[in-house]
């Protein structure tokens, strides 16, 4: 679940890389023994959970009736006491720390790189509860809401640059942490997901040599009586692994190679530990704020990313289900030759990253087009009958390149790389979220409670909250189906009125809420994340009415089928009162693909004219 973008392999994140002596955040030990430890930094999850008073849209009343959280009446006493109570957390974290480095063996037990490791964190993470626990008291001796809200934001700042330091110093674990953190906007502050940005570009490279010795131990044999030629250093790096451009010796086929960093296997059950004693801290100080949930998916995640032989299925029954779609999409995804656990040969396939807007204007790709295109192969993969889920597609994951091959259809090729995080969906699940989204999208409020409660398990009270988590939009507008719902361009203004309605309280509930909810859904939650901001990079000129058709379609595509499933335990398809039943089902699915199609004639239309900067919301 770890990680809100290269494009040349397959690889998370991957990012073009020069020499290894220009790489940040990447330093042998012994070098690194003779710097000065930076004692900054931990992931730090926490924000003021302000008046108890739920805001769930932008409509604001009137705020007299709203009580304070009580944090100015906690005792001066326990607030001097954070120091002393983390310090024991310190101490917590080495005892910690010394279990876990039993089961590395001789040569790592009481290192001074593990030890160094360890108190990284749990110095940051006494730092940053420090820092909030002053802030929040301090905050409440304040009477104007702008200095209450410049107090936070500061305190927000600062912690989450130390623990940006401490995710670069770390790397590995740390830094897909950060890449994931840096995606959930719907539950950090805009201060924390916008400093973690950088770690899509600053990876690790492994050197060379290490390289060359894992290649032996996995398989061996040397690299280079394998390969002719390897190059030594990456085309693109990524938190658990980078990627090599190679030349078969025996075949002379151009290959890319994707290695996992060697240093992972020796600190991965380690930084696990330190990842899971930091959100359980967290816990103990800030019990509204249980993020547990978060190191759980960690562990059930992190070993299937770390073993490339299961990317490798992934991949090729990723690409094996695509090609037999009756409408193909313009999805590739490279060849895979062979796999070890760490180490993953596959054919070179290229391409330009997906917010590389210049080389789309340039070569005449439609970014409108583009959007779409995305919206197709991701609805399909959610709503597909047996289709497996890609649920890390961030901007690293995602090329695309020019195709001029096709004589009907799109003039670029998506290429999807790194398949080590997937997913299948139940199809009771499946069904109940295609009727939750048409619910939505309809602004049916009963349909959607209804089948938020049987997709997730929520209730009424924080129905509004899941809808606005999975939308993406602020509950009062996709209520509002007067103003067009969900389907209405989203402004800046929406997205400040979220930040602080989160501020007002709503935080708390909404840590809460993603702890209960099944594993498949946070993952869903994310998918939607990462595609909802690749979407939005693409700065399209269509707004979000495009991406609402194209997912209701994929929505009534997939009642429509559970209908015919369901006439079907009636007899015969062609029996009078189930032969209507059938016309019924079909008219409804025929309704969403006329929109969708008379949606399509328009566009076409506006390029045919030259329109190209006509907004189309009106259209809808």
């Amino acid at each position: 679940m770890l990680s809100s973008r290269a494009s040349l392999a397959a690889t998370r994140r991957l990012v073009p890389t020069t020499s290894f002596a220009q790489q940040a955040g990447w330093t042998c030990a012994q070098c690194r023994n003779s710097i000065p430890t930076l004692r900054k930094g931990v992931p730090s999850l926490l924000r003021a959970n302000g008046p108890t008073t739920r805001r769930y849209g932008s409509k604001t009343g009137d705020n007299g009736g709203r009580q304070d959280h009580n944090y100015g009446g906690r005792s001066r006493a326990r607030r001097s006491a954070v120091l002393a109570a983390t310090g024991g957390g310190v101490a917590a974290a080495a005892a910690t720390v010394g279990g876990s480095l039993l089961a590395f063996g001789d040569d790592i037990k009481n290192s001074y790189e593990a030890m160094e490791r360890t108190g990284r964190v749990a110095a940051a993470l006494v730092l940053c509860i420090n820092d909030y626990y002053t802030t929040l008291g301090r905050r409440d001796k304040v009477e104007k809401p702008e200095e209450k809200e410049t107090l936070l934001k500061a305190c927000h700042q600062r912690c989450a640059d130390r623990t940006l330091k401490v995710l670069e110093q770390s790397g590995g674990i740390f830094i897909k942490l950060g890449q994931h953190l840096s995606a959930m906007n719907y539950l950090l502050p805009p201060e924390w997901t916008t400093t973690f940005i950088p770690l899509q570009d600053r990876c690790p490279v492994s050197s060379f040599e290490s390289i060359q010795a894992m290649f032996k131990a996995d398989t061996g044999q040397d690299l280079l009586d394998y390969f002719s030629e390897f190059s030594p250093e990456p085309i693109g790096a990524a938190s658990l692994a980078q990627v090599h451009m190679a030349t078969i010796r025996e075949t002379g086929q151009r290959v890319a190679v994707k290695v996992q960093h060697p240093s992972l296997k020796k600190w991965a059950k380690l930084d696990m530990n330190l990842t899971s004693f930091t959100f359980s801290t967290l816990k103990r100080f800030f019990p509204e704020y249980d993020l547990e949930w978060l190191s759980s998916e960690v562990e059930v995640s992190l070993p299937q990313e770390l073993n490339f032989e299961c990317e490798a299925e992934n991949s090729k029954r990723t690409k094996e289900y695509f090609g037999s779609l009756s409408q193909p999409l313009p999805l590739v995804i490279p060849d895979v030759l062979w796999a070890k656990k760490r180490i993953l040969v596959m054919a070179c396939e290229t391409g330009k990253r997906l917010d590389d807007l210049d080389y789309m204007d340039s070569q005449g790709i439609d970014r409108d087009e583009v959007s779409a295109t995305l919206a197709r192969i991701f609805n399909e993969m959610i709503f597909g009958e047996g289709a497996p889920l890609h649920c890390d597609p961030h901007g690293g994951n995602i090329a695309i390149r020019k195709n001029d091959t096709r004589r009907r259809g799109p003039n670029f090729d998506i290429v999807l790389y790194d398949h080590g995080l997937y997913r299948d969906i139940p199809q009771d699940l499946r069904r109940s979220y295609a009727k939750m989204w048409l619910a939505v999208i309809d602004g049916d409020m009963e349909g959607m409670k209804k089948y938020v409660n049987e997709v997730a398990g929520i209730g009424e009270d924080k129905f509004p909250l899941f809808a606005s988590a999975i939308t993406g939009r602020d509950f009062m507008i996709v209520s509002d189906t007067n103003e067009g719902g969900v389907m209405k361009p989203k402004e800046a203004s929406e997205q400040k009125t979220m930040s602080t309605a989160l501020q007002e309280g709503l935080l708390a509930d909404l840590v809460q809420m993603l702890g209960q909810v099944p594993r498949i859904i946070l993952l869903i939650l994310k998918t939607n994340d990462l595609t909802r901001s690749l979407d939005e990079s693409l700065h399209t000129k269509q707004g979000p009415v495009r991406q609402f058709l194209i997912l209701a379609r994929y929505c009534m595509r997939t009642v429509f089928y559970e209908q015919l499933e369901e006439i079907k335990k009636r007899g015969s398809l062609y029996w009078p009162p189930n032969a209507i039943r059938v016309f019924a089902a079909w008219l409804g699915f025929l309704r969403v693909e006329l929109k969708l199609e008379a949606f399509e004639l328009w566009l076409s239309a506006k390029r045919l004219l030259g329109y190209k900067n006509l907004r189309l919301e009106a259209a809808a």
